[in-house]
């Protein structure tokens, strides 16, 4: 590359970004059917049959040891950004499962003859310092050469196997947690479109890089049950995961949950991505009560290093939301519960363009 030519943004590189990368949850579905299950060993107290967000491995009465992987294209130009949002997400799964991180593996494609050495090296400067926040070295990796720029992490970490949290564990009764506010693929599209401004890229900046550390914590609490993270497939297909896994009906209360700024605002313009729209054609005949366009979009957006979904008894949601509060989250709120009846899932409300305050 030759000093004339200009560094080309991160995302015009990418046709997509962050989790909206996803393959579709009705495509994956499709294509995990078509293999054989994986061998399961009693040490495998997790898998892929629940569609959790890492595998987990008993190595001994004490210790469990979780083990991920995450990655995608850059949902923004910086390139110091794009690392710490891509290790965050990834970092993100271990604290789902109710661990903590002990080390990561660096994942890195990058178009080498079109992007400069020091944009590549900002990527990777980002990731660890992530990690360094979280405490954990990057101990290696892998690199390729690729037409378009990949990082993420495959990530370790380790709980008592009784503190392990699975998305299929919700009881009826349990009153639905969420840990971050949603909105995080429209601020993307708008980012794009360059309709963002400075204080709605900070506000994506922060939420998107804030680790769910109090995954952790909260895991241990008596009375939780299930736990997993809002990301890729929105939090609509999150929320059914949970109910599907579970056999119950998770309902959501669109009044209580919280955005990001100007989400809904920019959603009801049409400020949208398009992995919205195949979210909702993979699982929108499990989802009743959305007949606005804008909510429905707003309930499927890919949120990229979303929150914690937290699954726990009507008793124990007062010290949840105290630990995400006490972590800095103040945005967490309680959005719904889980009731018996078919594995779906139900809303109630309409689009709203106000959040809620911070400590609802």
């Amino acid at each position: 590359m030759t000093e004339s030519q200009a560094t080309p943004r991160l995302t015009s590189l990418a046709h997509g970004g962050g989790c909206g990368c996803k393959i579709a949850p009705g495509v994956l579905s499709g294509l995990l059917s078509r293999y054989a299950g994986p061998l399961a060993p009693p040490e495998l107290l997790v898998g892929r049959e629940t569609s959790d967000d890492a595998a987990v491995y008993r190595l001994n009465d004490e210790q469990a040891l979780i083990a991920t992987t995450d990655f995608f294209m850059p949902v923004v130009d910086d390139p110091f950004d794009f690392g710490r949002i891509a290790a965050a997400n990834a970092l993100s799964d271990v604290y789902a499962m109710g661990g903590r991180p002990i080390l990561a593996l660096a994942i890195v494609g990058m178009p080498v003859n079109v992007l400069p050495p020091e944009v590549i090296a900002e990527v990777l400067r980002g990731g660890e310092s992530i990690c360094a926040e979280a405490g954990i070295p990057v101990a290696g990796g892998h690199t390729i050469d690729s037409v378009e720029p990949i990082y993420g992490l495959a990530a370790m970490g380790l709980a008592h196997p009784r503190d392990i949290k699975r998305n299929c564990d919700a009881q009826a009764g349990d009153v639905l947690i969420l840990g971050k506010p949603l909105g995080v693929g429209v601020l993307s599209a708008a980012f794009k479109q360059g309709l963002l401004d400075a204080a709605g890229y900070a506000a994506m900046i922060d939420s998107t890089t804030r680790l769910n550390r109090p995954g952790a914590e909260i895991a241990r609490l008596p009375g939780v049950h299930a736990i997993t993270d809002v990301t890729g497939f929105g939090l609509l297909g999150h929320a059914l995961e949970m109910a599907r896994g579970s056999q119950l009906q998770a309902h959501i209360d669109t009044a209580r949950l919280p955005w990001l700024p100007a989400v809904p605002e920019l959603a009801a313009a049409g400020v949208v991505t398009g992995a919205s729209g195949r979210n909702w054609a993979s699982y929108g005949d499990a989802v009743d009560g959305i007949a606005d366009a804008t909510l429905r979009a707003l309930l499927t957006d890919p949120q990229t290093s979303g929150g914690l979904l937290v699954a726990c008894a009507p008793e124990a949601a007062a010290d949840v939301l105290a630990c995400f509060h006490r972590d800095g989250f103040a945005h967490a709120s309680a959005i719904g519960e889980l009731r018996p009846g078919p594995a779906q899932v139900v809303v109630r409300g309409r689009a709203t363009t106000s959040a809620p305050p911070a400590s609802a």
